[in-house]
């Protein structure tokens, strides 16, 4: 029975049973059902009825009503939505395709068909008509000739669905099938980013510090919707995740020709350096890309050009930070110039930061001053200081207690600020290091191999580069070379106290090929250099040959310090008894 295939709200008043002539009225009251409803782009039309509420519907009632379990009446609709999207000149394939996909669309059709059976309120002609026939009249009432039903098949809710469709009303379904294939194929072709596109979006987040444009209002917000599903923005490179939102935050995207306007962009991208495989970086972190013609792009490129880029630079800094495309970063970019002019700063050391650092533009500059007024106090200014941002143009954008963190470590080893600043300017990417993960565990490496605390200023002075190299790829292997060749833990300390840039050199370009000679062809044991490592800082063919053999033809043995320690002058009244040294050519081996 239909009272007990409903469940009967309990917060609803009815007239007492006492009163059959009030219970009558009220029950009989005539329910009106859009069934004309207005055409798109008008909101789609919902079902009204006089009485204030609405009976839910439950599983029991679908069977009731057509005498047929739910699965068949759902596979039944499927079959009935594909014939009628089918009708729209789209292929077999893709309609059965968009009515298996689009269960609650199929799903609000039933509804509205077994509601009306339920309620007996077809009008005219449609009341004689059978469950199909009537699915196929409810569909056409919708108005949306399909769309909904598509949209919701790519992935979005069926609200999200019925709004995208009435914004594309314009649109026919065969023409959003064929940009919809196409904007995937251009976004989400290739193999998985592994999160990389998303790390980008979370970085440009979280260097920016002026205010923003529409555009870029609108990229936050499509951002937000990635972040907020499970994956979050690690996934934006991910069809499954980012099309939906990507389809609901810029549909006018699909307004877009495919030949007019994608394919020319495309094109344009292409010719200034960015490969088909990563133009999606591009236009997933700046969609907004996409709206804008061939020309419109020349000119917003334009102001880079400028200041001595080229395409090809140009479309490195699209591949970093798309967001330069913005109108809010290009008038940055001005004042960003000005600011960096007015520190007098070399124009050619702020052009390159930019270059290779593009996030800078999204950089206020108050934030920017706080991070030069503290390298002020390190001494690092003026043309110094278009040094370091040159080579680490990251450094700006870090937080000042950052960078105050890492001076404090170093002076608790011994630095003095004056010499912090000249550690700053040749290798300034120790300031943007993490003091536990990177600078403690260098240390920690080098005391374990017997350099003590009192040497290591010294150490780092000599060669900074150490606190940022790798270890285990750089470091421990020229160690283990060396003691391969045989010397001992402790001499190799001594070595590093005494000139540490030997950790940097490589093992084959330099060490082996310095040592052979040594050992072969000068014929001095490897134990000489542990006196003197600056050995393997001298030119194998411009200066340790050439003296060798000035000495070899005098007939004279000296140490290596002797014969590498002293200018070409020095060397010449020494050894030579003459002014200026003449270098013979080496004999042939």
């Amino acid at each position: 029975m239909l009272s007990k295939s409903l469940q009967m709200p309990t917060y609803l008043v009815l007239p007492s049973p006492n009163n059959p002539k009030l219970l009558h009225q009220i029950l009989h009251l005539p329910l009106k059902f859009p069934l004309n409803s207005h055409p798109f782009p008008f909101p789609f039309p919902t079902h009204q009825r006089i009485l204030q509420f609405q009976f839910p519907k439950t599983k029991t009632h679908m069977a009731s009503s057509s005498n047929q379990p739910d699965h068949l009446i759902q596979q039944k609709a499927q079959e009935v939505i594909s014939a009628f999207l089918h009708t729209f000149g789209i292929s077999k394939e893709d309609s059965d395709f968009i009515a298996s996909n689009s269960p609650k669309y199929v799903n609000m059709l039933i509804d509205s068909v077994l509601d009306l059976d339920e309620w007996n309120s077809w009008k005219g002609r449609v009341t004689h008509l059978g469950f199909e026939e009537k699915l196929i009249y409810m569909a056409k009432e919708k108005g949306d000739n399909g769309k909904v039903a598509f949209f919701e098949s790519i992935g979005l809710s069926l609200s999200s669905a019925m709004n995208v469709a009435r914004y594309l009303y314009s649109e026919s379904l065969p023409a959003l099938l064929h940009k919809v294939k196409f904007v995937k194929e251009m976004l989400f072709s290739g193999s998985d980013d592994k999160g990389l596109i998303g790390k980008y979006a979370r970085r440009m987040m979280t260097d920016l510090s002026i205010p923003i444009d529409e555009d870029v209002q609108l990229v936050l917000s499509f951002f937000e919707k990635v972040e907020a599903r499970h994956g979050g923005l690690e996934k934006l490179g991910s069809t499954e995740n980012s099309f939906r939102y990507l389809v609901e935050s810029f549909p006018r995207l699909l307004l877009l020709s495919v030949e007019s306007n994608l394919m020319p962009m495309m094109e344009f991208l292409e010719n200034i350096g960015i490969p088909k495989k990563q133009m999606r970086i591009v236009l997933l972190l700046y969609p907004p890309v996409i709206f804008y013609d061939v020309k419109e792009m020349k000119a917003k490129l334009l102001a880079f050009k400028k200041v001595g880029l080229t395409d090809k630079d140009v479309g490195k800094m699209l591949l970093k930070y798309p967001w330069i495309l913005s109108t809010s970063f290009h008038q940055n970019y001005e004042k960003i110039l000005s600011f960096f002019d007015t520190e007098k700063v070399p124009q050619d050391s702020v052009e390159c930061a930019i270059r290779s650092w593009p996030h800078l533009l999204g950089c206020s500059t108050s934030k920017l001053k706080l991070m030069v007024d503290q390298f002020g106090d390190l001494h690092v200014r003026n043309k110094k200081l278009g040094q370091v941002i040159a080579r680490s143009p990251q450094l700006l954008l870090r937080k000042p207690q950052e960078i105050f963190q890492v001076v404090s470590y170093l002076e608790d080893l011994g630095f003095d600020r004056e010499t912090l600043g000249k550690i700053l300017a040749r290798c300034p990417e120790i300031f943007g290091a993490n003091i536990d993960k990177t600078l403690r565990k260098k240390l920690e490496f080098l005391s374990g191999f017997g350099v003590s605390k009192v040497h290591l200023p010294r150490v780092i002075k000599k060669y900074p580069e150490i606190l940022v190299s790798d270890v285990g790829r750089t470091v421990l292997p020229r160690m283990e070379y060396l003691m391969e060749i045989g010397l001992s833990k402790r001499e190799i300390a001594f070595m590093v106290r005494r000139f540490s840039p030997l950790l940097g050199y490589s093992i084959e370009k330099v060490l082996r090929p310095k040592l052979e000679f040594l050992v072969n062809t000068m014929e001095k044991p490897v134990k000489e250099v542990v006196d003197y490592p600056r050995y393997f800082s001298y030119s194998l063919d411009k200066k340790i040959k050439p003296r060798y053999w000035v000495l070899k033809g005098r007939n004279v043995v000296c140490s290596l310090k002797d014969m590498l320690g002293k200018n070409d002058e020095d060397f010449a009244a020494e050894f030579m008894g003459v002014g200026t040294m003449i270098l013979p050519p080496s004999p042939r081996q």
